[in-house]
């Protein structure tokens, strides 16, 4: 078993393979021999695969990564959502 001094070293160290491996972990909360992951280790785990695909990855491609499509000419042609009170049924108060 490798001994690692700090975070960076052991996501400096993670293959791609390790990666695939947590990232499955997270998505299914079992670890390949069908034991629970727990609440800790899924966090662990999220913060190694966020960390790996800064370092690995094209923003795009990274975990959680939202495009944005958004120009300030679009949003400024924008309608506001008016929130309206549903109408009252009979018989009801």
């Amino acid at each position: 078993m490798m001994n690692f001094s700090n975070f960076e070293q052991l996501i400096d160290s993670m293959t791609l393979e390790v990666w695939h491996g947590l990232r499955r972990a997270v998505e299914l909360g079992r670890w390949p021999d069908g034991r629970r992951v727990s609440a800790e280790q899924r966090e662990l785990c999220l913060q190694a695969i966020i960390a790996w695909e800064t370092k690995n990855l094209p923003e795009q491609e990274r975990t959680g990564y939202v495009p944005s499509h958004c120009n300030s000419s679009e949003a400024d042609s924008e309608q506001p959502v008016d929130l309206q009170p549903a109408p009252e049924r009979k018989g009801e108060h």
